[in-house]
């Protein structure tokens, strides 16, 4: 590997060594390594006007793979259980329905076991979209990258099509026989050997048919296995409060928040409910609103870590000391004074006096995969500083578990190794995949005497099991599921079930011998119960709006603590830290089978289609790797290998590998990608391993990022400032001087906001944006040629040394820019302006010069070098937004501010003889976006939000040197801890 950047700071590279003109100041940004280090390979790129026009080295057979993404799609062919029909006309209409016009169901998708409450719009019975439900007290409205995607999922090819025995297609009526020989055997025995194994579970429905045949069978039981889980959490609250609750965070009435290893606005579950609830504080902050300081402390580079103002880097085992040292500074009742580092004696003192100083309005968290002891650490400094029922509140667990809790996934394989299970049901869980490699489940499983599996795909455990019975999609299946806040959702169809499938209810009244009902009538049953005779009025109610109103458990008071643990005892500093961690884009692997979340850039690394191994630029440094050595990672019992890359503020001695990949081959286009985290995983301490070796191969493998592709040049791609009411130093106070005709701003006259502040790079909007507007994906060595297609773009900068940088997003959509480039160069007038200040693309114009996309100084084109539509059969096409294009080979494709959505409010305004109301139209970045950071709008109304967005201080252009005056600005992010540095340089000057 070169010798890292940080050894030479007189390097001058065609980045490093810009400066800001007129007095803008001197900071500068990059991208990657190899930009700070100027590496040959990085000024070939830049120097190319297209970077995209490298030959393209495949064979007629790596094309086909290349173009798989949209390609493997069109296996959905024949599918149907019935047989297919040509296209009619009606004869009679269906009541209600106007062709062409959406309709919209409140329903939900859930992640983890846990409800994400959307909205799905349907157009003549096609589901083309999801949203979030505007009414969902808690979410409201908002979604992130994971909701938005779960719409192709509903369309997968490999979803699994009819039930199998013995890896061979079989019909239900073997399947029902099957199970009713079983029912017996377990009737006569009161159900001894009976396993049943789910994931977690929120549904009040399912709750209640396991409560059932716990009851009818007593010596039955259940386990639960969920591979991204709380557990530590809450065998921590059991420790100190002697029952099982469930803790959730109240951000937006937290002024302080410190972060021990603890990604809140990271991927999951709550990612949404964290960041809407965030951003809330941090829009209050900004309007002069109280304080909102959020401090971190983590191994590796996280989305909360990079959004706070004052970042620690620290090791695994150091989270534990340093939550201690804090504890035992805030005086909690426990901790131990510990040797630390000035650095991080200075990051405790900031935060104790921090947190001291907004007692009850501050917040102490700790990452959940860290031990019992650690989180207990984190509440009791929570109760020292009077934030319960505060800013962290306690109610029931939002997921039953079993009598074992925790350890039941445990005990199940004990059992399995012993031959006590002699029949074992798995619905909705993959154990033979996602079980940690020492839990032995795989070679167990082979005592069982009868082994049935339940989910969406024939999966590895499926394989391994003697009956396999396929799941219908979440979008056309009835069942209900609380959200992380407790609430309780109905989950209702969109659509008929796509292939012969039966729902995870039916199929547990078939388990007991139970046919021909259906999961509408089973959760109806539930709410019959629980409502008696209010029911048909509730029923309608809930399920127009998409939740049970009052159905979120109630707050507990905490009246005492029951015991203080033991403090954590000290750890020595192993060689090497292993963490592992949930995938960025896939999460536990759930989501590989999804085109739109592999080619999503993951937030940190840019890397799509695959898993990488990080590795800190110290230990590159010393072990010479560089990005894309193969590396192998060596357990006692196991080993993985991967391509290793580079992160940039990754504690020295940490290794991170991240879950999902490394599937094996079941038919999918995403088989044998990457590599399988889950081998390293130890049942005992799955998130943290200190036992590991490092090896290098001496091979190399290609990886697809995207973090070098589009890079743009000129300066202050980023901008801060000191405090909410500072203003930008643009250095000029007027507009320079054009060629162009004065603008005239109609009304509406369209722009958009982009607030840096609050954006945590989560790519809600870039998925939603594909979702939206028909963008195809191209596969991972298209991805790697540069060409992928995503309209709307995340860069992720850094700023500073790579082993300790900041680092800062900025999303590029089409600037929409009223002197656009793009415009003068087309020779055909495919770019055109439209009356509304929209830079539009006409495509039927477009012949494929490219020369919009080389006269565009933000690089924000797409040109469409292949047809990657026109073999989809009609199935895929359905989940097509019909109002928008579907674009062929050849033509030039960009952001167009969801002109479509502009064009359904202007005619509906039209026919009711009034004009658009402000914030009427909604882009789909902008809708999905969990911390509003965007904003789109009349620039033509000063009383518009956008209109007050731009009118703030913090207001700024993206390459405001070009003169193309953009429609769409940035807000500059806030630093106030950066206000010493700038008084200082100010004063200096």
């Amino acid at each position: 590997m070169k010798q890292l950047p940080s050894q030479h700071p007189e390097t001058k590279t065609r980045s490093a060594i810009r400066r800001h003109p007129e007095g803008k100041g001197e900071r500068s940004f990059w991208r990657s390594l190899e930009e700070l280090a100027g590496t040959e390979e990085f000024r070939r790129s830049l120097e190319a006007e297209f970077p995209s026009l490298a030959p393209l080295d495949l064979d007629r057979r790596t094309l086909l793979k290349a173009m798989g993404a949209s390609l493997a799609l069109a296996g959905l062919t024949g599918c149907q259980v019935q047989e297919d029909e040509k296209a009619l006309p009606y004869v009679t209409a269906p009541e209600f329905n106007v062709q062409g016009v959406a309709k919209w169901y409140a329903t939900a998708v859930t992640m983890g076991g846990y409800a994400q409450p959307v909205l799905g719009k349907t157009l003549d019975g096609r589901p083309v979209k999801l949203e979030g439900n505007p009414d969902h007290p808690f979410f409201e409205g908002r979604s992130n990258s994971f909701t938005q995607a779960a719409l192709l999922d509903l369309y997968d090819p490999h979803r699994s099509r009819a039930p199998r025995y013995l890896g061979r297609t079989a019909t239900w009526d073997a399947f029902d026989k099957a199970m009713l020989e079983n029912a017996a055997r377990m009737d006569a025995s009161q159900g001894e050997g009976f396993r049943l194994l789910t994931g977690t579970v929120t549904s009040p429905t399912l709750q209640r048919q396991i409560a059932e045949l716990l009851q009818h069978w007593p010596k039955a039981q259940w386990h639960v296995l969920e591979p991204i889980n709380e557990d530590f959490r809450r065998e921590a609250l059991q420790l100190l409060f002697g029952r099982r609750l469930d803790a959730h965070y109240r951000l937006e009435e937290a002024d302080v928040i410190v972060s021990l290893d603890d990604d809140l606005l990271g991927s999951g579950p709550r990612q949404t409910l964290h960041g809407r609830s965030w951003s809330k504080r941090r829009l209050a902050f900004q309007k002069g609103q109280g304080r909102c300081l959020l401090m971190a402390t983590e191994p590796s580079p996280t989305l909360t870590g990079i959004t706070a103002s004052d970042r620690l880097i620290a090791s695994h085992s150091r989270i534990e000391t340093l939550a201690s040292a804090l504890a035992h500074q805030l005086d909690a009742g426990i901790g131990r004074a510990a040797n630390l580092t000035p650095k991080e004696q200075t990051w405790v003192s900031k935060a104790a006096d921090a947190l001291t100083a907004s007692r009850s309005r501050c917040l102490a968290t700790i990452g959940a995969h860290h031990r019992p002891e650690v989180q207990a650490l984190g509440l009791l400094i929570n109760e020292r500083l009077g934030n319960f029922s505060r800013t962290i509140r306690f109610t029931e667990p939002i997921a039953t578990m079993p009598p074992e809790g925790e350890r039941s996934f445990d005990r199940l394989c004990e059992d399995m190794a012993s031959g006590r299970v002699a029949t074992l049901v798995m619905i909705a869980a993959n154990p033979a995949y996602a079980a940690p490699e020492d839990r032995g489940f795989r070679d167990h499983l082979g005592k069982v005497g009868l082994a049935v599996h339940a989910g969406l795909h024939y999966d590895e455990t499926a394989a391994l099991s003697q009956w396999h019975a396929p799941l219908p999609h979440e979008l056309e299946s009835w069942s209900d599921a609380r959200s992380p806040d407790g609430l309780v959702g109905l989950i209702q169809p969109l659509i008929r079930p796509i292939y012969d499938v039966r729902s995870a209810h039916v199929v547990m009244e078939n388990l007991r011998g139970q046919f021909g009902g259906d999961d509408h009538a089973i959760v109806q049953a539930t709410w019959r119960q629980a409502w008696s005779g209010a029911f048909d009025q509730l029923w309608r109610t809930s399920l127009h709006r998409g939740f049970i109103e009052r159905s979120a458990y109630p707050d507990i008071v905490i009246e005492a603590i029951r015991a203080i643990p033991p403090t954590p005892p000290s750890q020595s500093e192993p060689t090497l830290h292993l963490i592992v961690r949930p995938d960025p884009t896939i999460w536990d692997g759930r989501y590989v089978n999804n085109p739109w979340l592999q080619e999503l850039p993951k937030p940190l690394t840019k890397v799509t289609w695959e898993n990488v191994i990080l590795v800190s630029p110290q230990l590159a440094e010393e072990r010479k790797i560089s990005n894309g050595d193969t590396i192998r990672l060596v357990t006692d019992r196991t080993s993985v290998t991967g391509p290793a890359w580079i992160m940039p503020g990754q504690e020295a001695a940490t290794v991170v590998v991240t879950l999902g990949y490394g599937r094996g081959p079941f038919g999918s286009a995403m088989d044998q990608m990457g590599y399988d985290a889950y081998r390293l995983q130890a049942a005992e301490s799955p998130w943290h391993r200190s036992d590991v070796k490092l090896e290098t191969t001496g091979l190399k493998q290609d990886v697809a990022t995207t973090q070098k592709h589009h890079a743009i040049d000129g300066f202050d791609f980023i901008r801060t400032v000191a405090a909410p009411d500072e203003e930008v130093k643009t250095g000029r106070n007027s507009p320079p001087p054009s060629f162009y005709p004065p603008t005239v701003k109609n009304d509406p006259s369209w722009g958009m906001s982009i607030d840096l502040d609050t954006c945590i790079g989560c790519n809600a909007c870039v998925v939603a944006c594909v979702a939206e507007n028909n963008i195809p994906m191209v596969g991972k060595e298209l991805v790697g040629q540069g060409r992928e297609m995503h309209w709307l773009r995340i860069d992720h900068y850094h700023e500073g040394e790579p082993n300790d940088p900041r680092h800062y997003f900025q999303p590029v959509p089409c600037m929409h820019c009223e002197q656009a480039p793009c415009e003068m160069g087309c020779p055909v007038n495919a770019a055109v302006h439209s009356f509304d200040g929209m830079n539009l693309q006409v495509y039927n114009r477009c012949i494929g010069t490219r020369t919009c996309s080389s006269f565009c100084p933000y690089k924000v084109r797409r040109f469409n070098w292949f047809n990657f539509t026109e073999n989809d059969p009609p199935e895929i096409q359905a989940v097509r937004n019909p109002n928008v294009t579907v674009r062929a080979r050849g033509v030039m494709e960009k952001c167009t501010y969801c002109v479509q959505r502009v064009s359904d409010v202007r005619i509906q305004a039209k026919k009711e003889g009034r004009s658009i109301r402000d914030g009427e139209v909604v882009t789909a970045c902008q809708q999905a976006c969990p911390t509003s950071a965007i904003v789109f709008g009349n620039v033509s109304d000063p009383q518009s939000q956008v209109s007050q967005r731009k009118g703030s201080g913090r207001d700024y252009s993206l390459l405001e040197e070009v003169n193309t005056r953009p429609r769409t600005t940035y807000l500059a992010r806030i630093e106030e801890d950066l206000a010493p540095q700038k008084q200082s340089k100010e004063g200096k000057e």
